[in-house]
């Protein structure tokens, strides 16, 4: 069995750290962690690194939402820290893709919620290979959020054979509704999407605790994305040590 990635997530809105709550960004507060003291992003990513990752997903509030790229904060995090980042900045076009690769991103995330339409997912492929593009199924109680008709591809499991047929193989699920929620994750459909794709899954929204890891491990999941659960300590770094998932 694979090890499972465990990647902590920064939400940056304002050019600062806040949390995540349900989808709702309207009312994100400022992070508050155990982890770290201060809202700055590098101090945030700084303290999850000290934890013993290797790997962080940043969701560029500000560009998904229709400001600003943070740029110059992509290449702070990658020069200051040496985490290999996973940033999905709400991208539409391939040159802004180039720019975050040029600019200390690992991969870059197309997330449904701001895609046009599927053959820009086919032409970053093609573009910049299917190790560097990662396809973010993002879900609002179990509707995809979209921008273009989705026609038969409406069924979640439907347009993620679709992706994996443009050579995807990295794709994150991602329940909006369920992050920083302690819900737990939707394993019935988990299961459904794992029965149905070869790629590489990885999950967000909703986990609680190690144990919600394990199973997710034991499911077939490729990595997990976490952050309300490490900020607020019911999942610590010795947890997952004991775990053999760190």
């Amino acid at each position: 069995m694979n090890r499972l990635k465990i990647i902590p997530v920064i939400d940056v809105l304002n050019g600062i750290v806040v949390h995540a709550v349900r989808g709702r960004r309207k009312e994100y507060q400022p992070l508050k962690s155990i982890l770290c003291a201060s809202t700055d992003p590098v101090d945030v990513a700084a303290a999850l690194m000290a934890l013993g990752f290797g790997e962080l997903y940043l969701a560029d509030l500000d560009a998904i939402t229709g400001g600003h790229l943070n740029l110059s904060l992509f290449k702070r995090l990658a020069g200051k820290t040496g985490l290999e980042l996973m940033v999905d900045a709400g991208i539409t076009r391939l040159k802004t893709a180039e720019e975050m690769l040029d600019n200390g991103v690992s991969k870059v995330i197309i997330g449904t919620e701001t895609l046009s339409g599927t053959s820009f997912v086919a032409e970053a492929v093609a573009s910049f290979g299917s190790e560097r593009i990662v396809v973010s199924l993002d879900l609002m109680g179990g509707q995809v959020l979209s921008r273009f008709e989705l026609g038969a591809l409406k069924a979640p499991v439907a347009l993620l054979r679709e992706f994996q047929e443009l050579d995807v193989s990295q794709v994150i699920v991602l329940d909006l509704a369920r992050v920083g929620s302690g819900e737990g994750v939707n394993m019935p459909f988990l299961r459904e999407v794992l029965r149905n794709i070869k790629a590489n899954v990885f999950v967000g929204g909703g986990v609680r605790d190690v144990e919600d890891l394990v199973k997710l491990k034991e499911v077939g999941v490729f990595g997990v994305l976490v952050a309300t659960a490490l900020h607020s300590g019911k999942i610590s770094s010795e947890g997952l040590k004991q775990a053999g998932l760190l």
